[in-house]
């Protein structure tokens, strides 16, 4: 598997999962790579974190649901935050 279909394959894993907040460990385990190298990579393809991304996918996805009438409380559970303030 080249580095590209890695951070393919890890960036869909995020999109899809971006609910559960999955942990660096699981996307790293996902394309079969230790937490530190897949950090260094997904940083050098992707031009930005992980935990960033992730944070952008969950960001985005609380703007549409607040745009949906769902109260602050409502939106941070249903993007698997721990609370309001995590929005």
């Amino acid at each position: 598997m080249s580095d590209y279909d890695r951070i393919e394959s890890a960036m869909a894993y995020l999109v899809n999962r971006a609910a559960a907040q999955p942990s660096l460990e699981e996307v790293a385990a996902h394309v079969h790579l230790s937490p530190y190298h897949f950090q260094r990579l997904f940083c050098r393809w992707a031009g930005t974190t992980p935990k960033r991304f992730l944070q952008a996918l969950t960001l985005e996805r609380g703007k549409e649901l607040l745009d949906d009438s769902h109260s602050l409380l409502e939106a941070s559970h249903e993007l698997g935050l721990s609370g309001s303030s995590r929005l």
